[in-house]
């Protein structure tokens, strides 16, 4: 990665070093205000999108079908969480000019590291093959071809764009496709909502449905913190410092910068958190009114919603999925390729060449075709997203611990490290996120 050393001018001339902070970091990202705010964002829009990948809207999808509107209080409770996590990778990332693997290879044992990533990595490629999967198939309701063949098409664009596409290039790509969010807020316009019962569900919180409610708000949670998330939030916080400089120098972060990009991460997991509870109110009023309870996959409620809701409900879902998917796999790959090639210290970011960077553009890769190769194989979608979110409650809590001491360590971030109300937030987000799978198997 190179030094990070830099030097400050003070008033008179003088000069003096400074933590490796960043310097002409996010310039088109100065200001939050004023118009065409939607170019100026940064990765946390990226990121709050990905967040609602095909899995995820499995998850919710299964969970108001299931429930009803009767657990959407934890879309409220889980959102200042997200926001939390999110903008404590995001804030690693901004000021110290490094990815979060290479911060936890420099300030841990190695043990750690490796833990951590091997996890995440693990995850990733059970969630990019459910992902792939959900988006074959949903495709082929859109599209009359074999949902193999549609499978095998994205998956290819995907690594196209991703390998031979200008990172600005691609950054743009992958905001325009967070628009896909959009297509669960028109869906609620195409179908019949109590929305009654959706605010009771939001401010009268219940837990009636025992053990496997509570296995419900695990999955909300585990889906919506995910682990992978803060591996791509952080790294590509330097990857759009060092793509607007032009350099890899390093020098103060304005509380401006900080600003904006608290801003940027709030936008994002606040939408990603919005769009998740109109999918929950979406399966509640159709799927669960009309008597279907049990929804493995997204597809398979994109299928359902159609007579029960219209072509035009089942369409809008579907064309979400695909369109989310399109951003989230590519996220998802570049997650685990930025944790790999961070750990080991090689050459990352899609800004660079493949020829720079052969290590990171190599685990893109590999972690794709092996998404795919377990499809092809026999993998159950359902089982892959069973594991995914089994892998991830299990790698984000200590993985937010690590955060956590790297964010209030002066070490690593001087006076930029969190604050009390972030580390407040933070802390109680570990406490529920050990808390449920500890009270789910003790049930």
């Amino acid at each position: 990665m190179g030094d990070r050393t830099a030097y400050a001018t003070l008033e008179g001339g003088d000069s003096k070093e400074v933590p490796p902070l960043r310097l002409l970091h996010h310039e088109h990202r100065r200001k939050i205000r004023g118009r065409g705010y939607f170019k100026r964002l940064g990765p946390g829009i990226i990121t709050g999108a990905a967040d609602d990948d095909p899995s995820g809207i499995g998850t919710y999808s299964q969970v108001g079908a299931a429930y009803g509107y009767g657990i959407l209080w934890s879309t409220l409770l889980v959102a200042p969480m997200a926001v939390a996590v999110q903008e404590m990778a995001a804030r690693l990332g901004l000021v110290t000019g490094r990815g979060l693997a290479s911060l936890i290879r420099e300030r841990f044992p190695r043990w750690v590291l490796l833990s951590c990533v091997g996890l995440v990595t693990l995850a990733n490629t059970f969630n990019i093959a459910a992902d792939l999967a959900s988006m074959g198939a949903s495709a082929h309701l859109v599209v009359p071809l074999p949902p193999e063949l549609l499978t095998v098409v994205m998956a290819a664009g995907m690594l196209t764009l991703e390998l031979f596409l200008s990172y600005r290039r691609y950054a743009n790509v992958l905001r325009f496709l967070a628009l896909s969010l959009l297509a669960y807020v028109f869906v609620l316009f195409a179908i019949n909502v109590d929305w009654a019962a959706v605010l009771r569900g939001f401010f009268e919180p219940n837990l009636e449905g025992g053990k496997a409610e509570l296995a419900a708000l695990i999955a909300v949670f585990g889906t919506t913190v995910s682990p992978y998330l803060f591996f791509w939030q952080a790294s590509e916080e330097v990857e759009e410092g060092d793509e607007q400089s032009g350099t890899d120098a390093h020098g103060p972060v304005t509380d401006a910068h900080l600003s904006a990009m608290r801003v940027d991460v709030a936008g994002g997991m606040v939408s990603a958190v919005g769009i998740a509870s109109a999918i929950v109110i979406a399966a509640a009023a159709t799927l669960h009114a009309g008597g279907i309870t049990d929804i493995g996959t997204a597809d398979q409620a994109a299928r359902a919603l159609r007579p029960l809701a219209g072509n035009l409900a089942g369409l809008l879902f579907a064309t979400g999925i695909v369109g989310l998917g399109l951003l989230a796999v590519p996220v998802l790959a570049g997650s685990t390729a930025y944790a790999v090639a961070e750990a080991t210290d090689r050459n990352v970011g899609l800004s660079r060449h493949f020829r720079d960077a052969r290590g990171f553009y190599a685990v893109i890769i590999g972690s794709m075709l092996l998404g795919l190769a377990l499809d092809f194989g026999g993998l159950d979608p359902i089982r892959g997203l069973y594991f995914a979110a089994i892998l991830n409650g299990i790698t984000a809590p200590p993985l937010i611990l690590v955060m956590l001491l790297l964010a209030r360590s002066r070490r690593t971030l001087g006076d930029r490290r969190s604050g009390w109300l972030s580390t407040t937030v933070v802390v109680a987000t570990i406490a529920v996120s050990t808390a449920l799978p500890i009270a789910y198997l003790a049930w």
